[in-house]
């Protein structure tokens, strides 16, 4: 009688007591991802921090379009000064030309150095060595000799601009490219977690989308600028067809100087 008296209080004690003692013979918690995870990520999301924590190829695709920006600025610079200033000389030199009598005389007013001093000194050589043709003759192979030089020209005029185009158009698939890699790496990192909060999968899709980003900055002023420089080319094109045009018909006056004259050095020898 006395010993169930005594063990119902030590019973209850011992059940009381049994969640403690269990509490303290368990092994520690184990520690969650997403609050590691969260710690490790980047609290800074500058363009600069995003691209130090960026993954390797996307490190690379980066750097290869800024590479390309630079590219596109360096042409852009030296094409835009070399166009102006021949343009600027394309036309002073017309107005030359169409003041010009004689090749001679255009020869003296041009002197050597610029496109249309070329196109009269083209011109006065196919006229020396077809001393004995026919005006007509003469006249279709200074033409033709013009159209071969124009067309070399023009070319050298367009000499760079097709870097402009190439980046142009494949810089905005190469960020893509950049994009797609850094979001499927981010998907990975999602995975390896286990969980889709905002703010573990932010940073790496930011991070991704620097690299289309940087993309359109390279593409869109190398359009741009390309843009620009063919509408230059067409005028500077215009204005040597028109200086070549001022040549031919100079040359056919000389020509028909000369055709007047025989007449009159056979009347006379007679």
């Amino acid at each position: 009688m006395k010993l169930s008296r005594l063990t119902a209080p030590a019973v209850c004690f011992f059940i009381a007591a049994a969640p403690s003692w269990a509490q303290d013979t368990t092994s520690p918690a184990a520690p969650d991802p997403v609050g590691v995870l969260r710690a490790a990520l980047p609290r800074d999301l500058s363009p600069w921090s995003m691209f130090q924590s960026a993954d390797g190829i996307v490190k690379a695709v980066i750097i290869g379009l800024a590479l390309a920006s630079v590219v596109t600025w360096t042409v852009g610079l030296a094409k835009w000064i070399e166009l102006h200033l021949l343009r600027r000389n394309l036309r002073s030199s017309l107005a030359m030309l169409e003041e010009a009598p004689t090749l001679a005389d255009a020869h003296e007013r041009l002197g050597d150095k610029s496109i249309d001093a070329k196109l009269v000194t083209l011109a006065a050589a196919e006229m020396r060595l077809s001393q004995d043709g026919s005006v007509e003759g003469i006249k279709e192979r200074i033409a033709s000799r013009l159209e071969r030089f124009e067309a070399a020209t023009v070319r050298a005029m367009g000499r760079g601009t097709s870097v402009l185009a190439t980046i142009g158009a494949t810089a905005p698939f190469v960020g893509l490219f950049g994009t797609v890699w850094g979001i499927m790496n981010s998907f990975i990192g999602i995975s390896k977690a286990q969980t889709t909060n905002l703010a573990v999968v932010a940073p790496g899709i930011a991070e991704a989308l620097l690299a289309t980003a940087i993309g359109l900055v390279a593409a869109i002023p190398a359009v741009v600028i390309y843009n620009l420089f063919a509408r230059k080319t067409a005028v500077c094109r215009s204005l040597v067809a028109d200086a070549s045009a001022a040549v031919l018909r100079i040359v056919s006056r000389d020509l028909d100087r000369v055709g007047t004259a025989r007449p009159r050095l056979r009347a006379a020898a007679e």
